[in-house]
């Protein structure tokens, strides 16, 4: 089940993240571990997160993802391994929240963009999803919550704050 996208202004975020660029087929496999690599190094650091893990895709390509998995935090991480600082952008988005197994997020997705298209608003290349509730708060895949990001171009026409 998709929520009512709504239009709205993030804040830039200070973040840690691993950035990864595989074939699309891969994501189930490198997920997993990218998010265990990315919280060890942070509690090895003493840096709590202040949000939940995400994904901020950088490009849409059929075959492969250039994205990087993040987690916002208070204080900057050191570099370690593949793990860098970043930044979730501000930006102006249309959010929604996505309810179901991840499974369905490729439909989500596809719903969104047809509400982005009916509502005249062009987005911008890139997207994120925040996994506000997942398989490590219930193990019932129907009460998954996901956020849906996406930034939005701002050609004067479209973009409006609700």
């Amino acid at each position: 089940m998709l929520e009512i996208p709504q239009i709205t202004q993030t804040t830039s975020q200070l973040t840690a993240v691993i950035r990864l660029t595989i074939p699309r087929e891969e994501i189930r496999t490198v997920m997993g571990p990218g998010i265990g690599e990315l919280l060890g190094t942070l509690a090895a650091q003493g840096v709590a997160p202040t949000g939940p893990v995400y994904s901020h895709h950088f490009k849409m390509d059929p075959h492969v993802f250039d994205f990087e998995i993040g987690v916002p935090i208070a204080t900057p991480v050191r570099p370690v391994g593949r793990v860098q600082p970043g930044q979730l952008p501000a930006a102006t988005v249309a959010r929604t929240v996505y309810h179901g197994p991840y499974e369905g997020l490729g439909a989500a997705w596809g719903e969104f963009e047809a509400w982005l298209r009916s509502n005249n608003h062009t987005p911008a290349a890139n997207l994120w999803e925040c996994y506000t509730v997942g398989p490590e708060s219930s193990p019932d895949p129907a009460t998954w919550c996901t956020e849906l990001y996406r930034p939005l171009l701002e050609d004067g026409n479209n973009v409006s704050l609700r």
